[in-house]
């Protein structure tokens, strides 16, 4: 882990006279499962983050938590070397459901791990959850859901599985209880009503907050906004182009400052298409006054055929400036990211 964490800061090393005076206020240590590092090893790294970068004081420092990889003393530890949000992946409180995921808590050692967390002085608390897991119904997500809702945590995301080639789930996916896209369909209105009622914004198609608890980090992703990624597979968005590293760790380790494997310039037509796309993953939508600014072309004009046929299907809809998916857009929203996709392919 320590040669992982010295790689990583030589990485940091070459990008910090590119960043120049760019501000930073967020950080984020992603997954695998960083609450595995040594609470040293953190220290270290978010160190060499505020020596060779510029990161407001008020910066939102998440760590993505296991709960079977941390007590409450090395929570405490790490909001003292600076992690002030939690990143939580709890993805059920049913423990046949966790059975079926390979996850190694069970669902009382999440909660006992969130409730630890918001003791030792955690205020800003992601849970991620997931529907679509083998066994589960419309009453076991009710029931973790409401378990989730009692603990109160600032944000919750909650997402679909998805069966991904080469993964144990995927190769038993036709012995599996799977629910079906109905059964799904069910759990996700049952996921999006609870929260609702109970106070937290559906903001984005994944996400949800409490008033202005939404994630600082996620959203700069969701605004197009430039970020740097340090580690095996991260990647970056800098100056316009795209940046993916390698997945070898061990090219990574020999030499972390050649670890780019991918380089993309960013031209308009993919711009427009990310803008668009991304955009329209957050309740907020498209402005349109910002579209014509940025590309110089009429939205509504554009997608006229678009907006109008989302538009009658109850799926879009318009609000002076603004256009945006309503919750049904949401749940079919990968019809509609594909036909703009469709229609910038064929401008």
């Amino acid at each position: 882990m320590r040669a992982y964490a010295d790689a990583m800061k030589r990485e940091m090393v070459q990008y910090a006279e590119a960043a120049g005076d760019t501000v930073f206020d967020t950080v984020f240590f992603g997954g695998g499962t960083p609450s595995l590092l040594p609470v040293s090893v953190v220290a270290e790294l978010l160190e060499k983050a505020n020596t060779l970068f510029r990161i407001e004081k008020d910066a939102e420092i998440t760590l993505e938590a296991n709960p079977a990889t941390a007590d409450d003393k090395k929570l405490k530890d790490l909001k003292s070397v600076g992690i002030n949000r939690l990143s939580v992946g709890v993805q059920s409180l049913i423990d046949e459901e966790l059975s079926y995921l390979g996850r190694l808590h069970s669902s009382r050692e999440a909660l006992s791990f969130l409730y630890e967390a918001r003791s030792v002085g955690y205020d800003n608390i992601n849970v991620d959850l997931m529907y679509g897991i083998p066994s589960q119904t419309v009453e076991s997500a009710e029931k973790t859901l409401e378990e989730v809702i009692k603990f109160s945590p600032e944000h919750i995301s909650a997402y679909s599985l998805m069966l991904e080639e080469g993964t144990p789930l995927y190769e038993k996916r036709k012995t599996l209880p799977i629910p079906s896209e109905e059964e799904e369909d069910a759990i996700d209105i049952t996921v999006r009503s609870l929260l609702d009622a109970n106070g937290y914004l559906h903001y984005e198609i994944s996400n949800y907050a409490k008033p202005k608890r939404e994630s600082r980090h996620n959203l700069h992703y969701w605004h197009s906004d430039p970020y740097l990624g340090f580690g095996v597979s991260a990647y970056s968005y800098f100056g316009g182009v795209r940046y993916g590293n390698h997945t070898s760790l061990t090219d990574y380790l020999a030499d972390p400052t050649h670890a780019v494997s991918e380089r993309e310039v960013i031209n308009e037509a993919s711009l427009a298409y990310e803008w668009i796309m991304l955009r329209l993953r957050l309740k907020e939508g498209i402005s349109l006054s910002e579209y014509r600014a940025r590309f110089g072309v009429d939205f509504k004009v554009k997608y006229s055929k678009e907006i109008e046929r989302f538009h009658s299907q109850g799926m879009m809809r318009e609000d002076g400036d603004r256009i945006f998916l309503t919750e049904r857009g949401f749940r079919l929203s990968n019809s509609i990211l594909v036909a703009f996709l469709e229609d910038e392919k064929n401008c």
